[in-house]
């Protein structure tokens, strides 16, 4: 892959107590399916993001897994609903193992 993957978050700093709030997510990852052929005719192998997590102080407030059909440099947005201050913690799991992983904190007030 020529591009390491680079995950990006938008996280609100602060809310009000009960504000929902917007979460969005892209991490830039080639997610190859594993059913290309290269230029000499072998298979490229299959490498995509396969899970989505996103924690709240350590427990899991979103999760998603995803297939071969999602997309290059995949988005995903969700709402959270802010009840006390911490610090999101996100992360997207590789097929090779490989973990990329984003920190933001959200004051609550």
């Amino acid at each position: 892959m020529s591009v390491k993957p680079t995950p990006r978050v938008r996280v609100p700093t602060q809310a009000k107590p009960g504000e929902l709030i917007e979460i969005k997510t892209l991490i830039s990852h080639e997610m190859e399916s594993g059913q290309r052929k290269d230029a000499s005719g072998k298979i490229v192998p299959r490498k995509i993001i396969n899970t989505f997590t996103a924690q709240f102080n350590g427990k899991t407030v979103f999760e998603a897994e995803w297939n071969p059909a999602i997309s290059a440099n995949p988005y995903q947005s969700f709402f959270y609903k802010a009840s006390e201050s911490g610090e999101f913690a996100f992360l997207w799991k590789d097929d090779d193992g490989s973990v990329y992983e984003s920190k933001h904190k959200l004051t609550v007030a």
